[in-house]
């Protein structure tokens, strides 16, 4: 089964950007990324296992075990020294390859990060529910919730026509929540802050002005960990700041890329 999409539209002689969504969502998050720099990269859309195109890959479903997934998909199209685009989960993963596989990536982008296999409370119980409610009642229940509790979905949620709120839900709806359903256990990753002081690329980590306090938090510290990490704070944004404003997203992207600012999405 594919597990990625490929655009080409700028040609084998541009660089390659990398896109990595988060959990429950698919390649569809960077849609607005797709359209601004698609002239400017190849772009490679990586569905992790169990969402999307991906949908029948199965676990264990753990950020070591998807890093293997997103790298082999990275390799196999003959991609190396990648821009690599993360949101949340996606974030995740990608500061775990770059701490472990040197050279796969040459800069970072990462919406929300955490640290590999560190995730906060909020985030602990979130998906502890996800799954004793899919379980027991379903995963369309479980989706109902996910999308109904989830603090990273309050500002989408409280500003919907601007935030496109109705078709990031309809991405949603269509995510299997195979990883809910899964028993097996994921690789455990020890030493994660001592991981990832070893990164020593460019990376530009942003949050959205009315994140979570935890992701604000984390993002702190991974900035720290980093060393000289690029910290933004966007405006008018929540949990996925690409998604819900996009045309400041991809702006202060394209400012870290060293790409002229964008003006086709806003």
């Amino acid at each position: 089964m594919a597990s990625e999409i490929v655009i080409k539209d700028a040609g084998n002689g541009q660089p390659w950007l990398v896109m990595v969504h988060g959990m429950s969502q698919d390649h569809r998050v960077f849609s607005a990324q797709l359209e601004t720099f698609k002239d400017q990269y190849r772009i490679l859309l990586v569905d992790l296992p169990g969402h999307g195109l991906a949908s029948g890959t199965g676990g264990p479903f753990g950020h070591v075990e998807m890093a293997a997934h997103v790298e082999h998909v990275i390799t196999a199209n003959g991609a190396d020294n990648v821009c690599y685009w993360g949101t949340h989960t996606g974030a995740t993963i990608g500061l775990y390859l770059a701490a472990t596989s040197p050279g796969l990536i040459s800069a970072l982008i990462l919406e929300g990060p955490l640290v590999p296999g560190a995730n906060p409370p909020v985030v602990v119980g979130t998906i502890d529910r996800a799954r004793a409610t899919a379980r027991a009642s379903g995963v369309a229940a479980a989706l109902d919730q996910w999308w109904r509790d989830s603090c990273w979905f309050e500002y989408m949620q409280a500003h919907p026509q601007a935030c496109r709120a109705a078709e990031h839900l309809a991405m949603i709806k269509d995510f299997t929540g195979r990883p809910w359903l899964d028993d097996l256990s994921p690789q455990a990753i020890d030493n994660a802050d001592e991981l990832l002081s070893r990164i020593r690329i460019p990376a530009l980590i942003y949050n959205g002005a009315a994140d979570h306090g935890d992701f604000l938090a984390a993002a702190g510290h991974i900035r720290d960990l980093l060393g000289d990490a690029w910290m933004e704070v966007v405006s008018e944004a929540g949990g996925f700041p690409a998604w819900e404003n996009p045309g400041a997203t991809n702006r202060l992207a394209a400012d870290f890329l060293g790409q002229p600012n964008p003006t086709s999405i806003d």
